[in-house]
């Protein structure tokens, strides 16, 4: 039995659990797939980075329906990283890769302790005007370095979202539409230049997430409470983090 054909039920069980934190997933699918056999390059980081927009946009959806976007937030945050995610990709700069994905390793492993503890940030703390700016703001300094150092930055954007005063559930579904909008630039530039497709496995792997995201997201906005909530977030960022010092800094 060829490895490669694990994916899809693996994928189902990735983004039923991300979809619930509106995250895209593509820091395990791109890993997984290389593992099972693909190549890196022209198979594995095009492949994972569409599994990352089916997965986030699916989800999304159903955030949308269920109106748990932000969306003041949620636009200029998305629009922010498409643009600087490739200035970040152009920008000619001397700067070690190892310490900024350290920083944010550590950033994303203190959010999900402050959750874990029961932290609770002061809700509805910021205007309309103050999430625009935060949009602006943080999409284009994630964006930026997103871009410099080859991340989708979803892993960043729930605890930020969280710690400004979103509730848990909010921050979920405001990320949701975000990492859509950076996905999508990221398997845009992928597809046009290296990608060469396995249409079987492609589409065996795209039902699975896509099924996967509508299950963990119809889950999490209809029958979750908030507690159950930052439950996961926590132990799945502390999982995030823990892959991110591991695999690029260690």
């Amino acid at each position: 039995m060829n490895l490669i054909y694990m994916a899809p039920p693996i994928f189902f069980v990735i983004a039923f659990v991300f979809s619930m934190l509106g995250m895209g997933g593509s820091q395990l699918y791109i890993p997984i797939l290389f593992w099972l056999g693909m190549d890196f390059k022209t198979q594995a980081i095009p492949l994972g980075m569409l599994l990352n927009i089916v997965n986030s946009s699916s989800a999304a959806y159903v955030y949308a329906r269920d109106k748990l976007i932000e969306w003041k937030t949620a636009l200029p945050f998305g629009i922010c990283m498409v643009i600087f995610a490739p200035v970040g990709t152009w920008a000619n700069i001397s700067l070690p890769t190892k310490p900024v994905i350290l920083i944010f390793a550590l950033f994303t492993a203190a959010a999900a302790f402050l959750m874990l503890s029961g932290w609770k940030p002061k809700e509805g703390i910021l205007t309309p005007r103050k999430k625009l700016i935060l949009g602006f703001i943080a999409g284009s300094l994630l964006g930026f370095f997103a871009g410099l150092i080859g991340r989708g930055g979803g892993s960043f954007v729930v605890p930020l979202l969280y710690m400004a005063g979103l509730a848990p559930k909010v921050a979920a579904a405001t990320s949701a539409m975000i990492v859509t909008f950076s996905g999508a630039s990221s398997f845009i530039s992928h597809i046009l230049t290296a990608a060469r497709p396995d249409w079987l496995i492609w589409t065996l792997c795209v039902v699975a997430v896509f099924l996967g995201s509508q299950a963990g997201s119809r889950l999490m906005a209809r029958k979750m409470k908030s507690k159950s909530v930052k439950l996961v977030f926590g132990l799945v960022l502390l999982f995030v983090a823990a892959i991110l010092i591991f695999k690029d800094v260690l």
